[in-house]
């Protein structure tokens, strides 16, 4: 059975950066389309960023793009997340998602059937 673990959030300043990771187990890592997505309070989730099972595509949100980098590394089976340039906006729950059909819909949760639990990012002014 497929489980995530996320990790590394914690509290930084607007403009720092701050790196999440995730952790893969329970099948072949390289299989899997990756993703990353966050989740403010009272608002819905949203697509962050994702890759392919080799890491050759991948996909940004507008909000991060060249903010953020998606790396995954598939001999460690981990993902990771490096954030730069940080704002408050950013803040929220950091999910990591995994897919079995990536090229569907790289950037939709419903084409991801794997979440972890989340690891919290806030952004202080």
């Amino acid at each position: 059975q497929v489980q995530l673990i996320e990790s590394g959030g914690g509290l930084v300043q607007a403009g720092g950066s701050l790196t999440v990771s995730c952790s893969f187990s329970g099948g072949p890592f390289s299989a899997y389309g990756m993703g990353w997505f966050r989740q403010a309070p009272g608002q819905e989730r949203e697509f962050v960023a994702s890759t392919d099972g080799n890491g050759y595509d991948t996909q940004y949100s507008d909000s991060v793009k060249g903010r953020f980098t998606i790396a995954r590394d598939n001999a460690k089976n981990t993902i990771d997340l490096q954030m730069t340039s940080l704002k408050p906006e950013d803040t929220a729950r950091y999910y990591c998602a995994a897919s079995l059909d990536y090229t569907f819909a790289p950037a939709m949760t419903f084409n991801f059937g794997y979440w972890g639990q989340g690891t919290q990012v806030t952004v202080s002014s």
